[in-house]
């Protein structure tokens, strides 16, 4: 039995039935991932993937949102840094074991998208197995508006659920929508009322929990194959890509423009 009691960003509650709801808790910077964060979101798939008390994993945020994706504050704070270096210099290794161990998880993964799933935020719901989301969450990938390539898995994800040309868009643009549109073009699974969100995820997880367990484990197992195929040929090349942009002044500029609301001024290097 795995013991989740030193996570901090992350609380789960395991229940009778089989499901286990996983939660990113910090509802009061909404649920952004940054450093620290991260490092708990590459191993709690670990723990899960170990437990044989749970069927079925349900993901979901804690408050407004689900995920705001990178905390834009750091970001901003450590451009141009030494640390802001170092920290470029470890995201591609950090990228790929976060969803090398996600895509390994034998259990079903729901995300249970409660609010706005933003960057990073949206592609862990997107890497789920399946995704309810709250009809009117904003989601959206907006690396392009901190000056930041879409490296952390939104380019191996989107071409794959939407098509290239219909990710580019979105990965050029950095442009949101709502929940009910990106059920509508197929996104995600399905949109509902924001309040109904967990007990839809709720339900469809117990009804995959009454399944044959291997069945159903080998069935992920078989799609995730194209998946994780997908996330080998791309991932560490955007991540490499991603990083870079992190040492332009471009992404300096615009991650403290983001951070004071103001217009950014790109110089093209």
């Amino acid at each position: 039995m795995s013991d989740y009691s030193s996570y901090e960003f992350i609380s789960v509650e395991k229940r009778a039935d089989g499901v286990a709801i996983v939660t990113m808790s910090q509802p009061e910077k909404l649920n952004s991932i940054g450093p620290e964060q991260h490092k708990e979101m590459e191993y709690i798939w670990v723990d899960l993937a170990r437990d044989e008390d749970i069927k079925v994993i349900i993901l979901t945020g804690a408050g407004r949102a689900f995920s705001a994706g990178g905390d834009v504050k750091k970001m901003a704070a450590r451009a141009g840094t030494e640390f802001g270096l170092k920290y470029a210099l470890r995201v591609p290794q950090n990228t790929l074991r976060l969803f090398e161990h996600m895509l390994l998880v034998p259990q079903p993964i729901i995300a249970a998208v409660n609010g706005d799933a933003i960057g990073l935020g949206l592609t862990v719901a997107l890497m789920a197995d399946m995704s309810i989301v709250a009809d009117d969450a904003r989601l959206g990938d907006t690396h392009i508006k901190v000056g930041l390539v879409a490296g952390d898995g939104g380019a191996v994800i989107w071409p794959m659920i939407v098509g290239p040309q219909r990710a580019k868009e979105f990965l050029m643009r950095g442009k949101l929508l709502r929940g009910s549109e990106a059920a509508q073009m197929n996104l995600v699974n399905y949109a509902v009322p924001k309040e109904d969100v967990l007990a839809e995820a709720e339900k469809i997880a117990v009804e995959i929990a009454s399944q044959p367990v291997w069945a159903v484990r080998f069935s992920k197992a078989a799609v995730n194959k194209q998946v994780k195929a997908q996330l080998n040929q791309v991932l560490e090349l955007s991540i490499a890509y991603e990083s870079v942009t992190m040492l332009t002044e471009d992404y300096k500029e615009a991650a403290n423009a983001f951070a004071e609301r103001r217009t950014p001024e790109f110089k093209g290097y």
